[in-house]
């Protein structure tokens, strides 16, 4: 298979290739949660080719909730170097497991080395960094697409095809006998109050709620009677505290992606900045109110339908901004979203589940 094939990487589902697919996704974990959706595509066109996943560390918790994913292939490439030493013994575990294809959805040199050293068949990916020698089946147009979805699903589909209306929606569904274990070892009651997790994070201040009008929201909520979880990394550790402050809140951070994933699918509502743990929640179908400051709900919200998305109603000729931190110094994409007017909506989220 070379670059000039019209086919390109995945030919026509009339093909009775059994050998497995592995896909290389963007390991954040919004972007990972989004390459459910080529998981599905993938196995609605190749029924009989089992699907994996690289993962990190961090993102592997979240392949074991995605149905038809048969496995994780964990492995830390370090982050700021070649790493070719741990290239090559990635590569060792790709070959042994005999894949027909892989898709790598990142557009660097670095994240294609090791499928192509691990001798995979077909490479699929864009173009990206010139990677014509490690890539064997080149995909261009990428910067035409315009949402992250787009650019990582349109390599599970024939070349030149032309993309759906819609793409399937990520799926992430947790065991009910995992949901109660996990309520156990908190001491939580197995059919308690309502709760709400907040998810105060983000990838960069400028994409933060603040913690001050999160801590509003939480009192507001506990005075309803709803219970109110925090959730995140280690990061917003102390941006729980500050939110939970002397109230009843309960802080559920840490550095086991597991843990918010099992607080998201036992909540009733969440509440969440522009993050991964937005498209985490969303993807488990809990009701989710979504706040964007100065990113762009069209191009970054999850594919799953939110309970609302929140914005500043105000006209601002900086946004969309994608800087990490407000380069004006006013931030008032967030600033100006009310304790208020995430109350409400969350209120809405809740009212089908509220008793009377």
């Amino acid at each position: 298979m070379n670059g000039d094939s019209t086919e390109g990487l995945l030919a026509p589902a009339r093909r009775a290739d059994s050998a497995p697919i592995l896909l290389v996704p963007y390991m954040w974990i919004g972007d990972f949660v989004r390459c459910h959706s080529v998981v599905k595509l993938l196995r609605e066109r190749f029924p009989d080719r089992p699907v994996d996943v690289l993962a990190t560390s961090l993102c592997a918790p979240l392949a074991d909730y995605m149905p038809g994913l048969r496995e994780a292939i964990v492995f830390d490439l370090p982050r700021s170097r070649l790493g070719l030493r741990q290239q090559a013994l990635l590569a060792g575990r790709l070959r042994a497991r005999r894949y027909g294809a892989a898709l790598v959805m990142p557009r660097t040199w670095k994240s294609a080395l090791a499928p192509f050293l691990a001798a995979i068949p077909q490479r699929t990916g864009f173009v990206g960094e010139a990677r014509f020698g490690v890539l064997n089946d080149w995909r261009w147009g990428e910067r035409k697409l315009p949402r992250m979805v787009d650019r990582c699903a349109a390599l599970a589909l024939p070349r030149d095809a032309a993309l759906p209306a819609e793409w399937p929606r990520p799926e992430l569904n947790v065991p009910p006998a995992e949901v109660a274990a996990w309520r156990r070892r908190k001491g939580l009651p197995a059919e308690g109050r309502p709760a709400v997790v907040l998810a105060p994070g983000a990838v960069g201040p400028s994409k933060r709620w603040p913690a001050s009008a999160y801590a509003a929201l939480a009192r507001r909520l506990l005075t309803d009677g709803i219970a109110v979880w925090v959730v995140g990394g280690p990061a917003e550790k102390a941006i729980a505290q500050e939110i939970a402050g002397d109230t009843a809140a309960r802080d559920f951070t840490g550095t086991d992606l597991r843990e918010a994933i099992l607080a998201l699918a036992a909540a009733t509502a969440a509440v969440s900045n522009d993050s991964g743990l937005l498209h985490v929640a969303a993807a488990l179908g809990t009701p989710t109110v979504g706040i964007f400051g100065p990113t762009s709900p069209w191009h970054w919200a999850p594919l799953n339908p939110l309970a609302a998305t929140i914005q500043a109603d105000i006209e601002l000729p900086c946004r969309p901004c994608h800087k990490p931190v407000c380069r004006l110094r006013h931030h008032r994409c967030m600033i100006e979203i009310s304790a208020d007017q995430v109350l409400a909506a969350t209120r809405r989220a809740l009212a089908g589940t509220i008793p009377a």
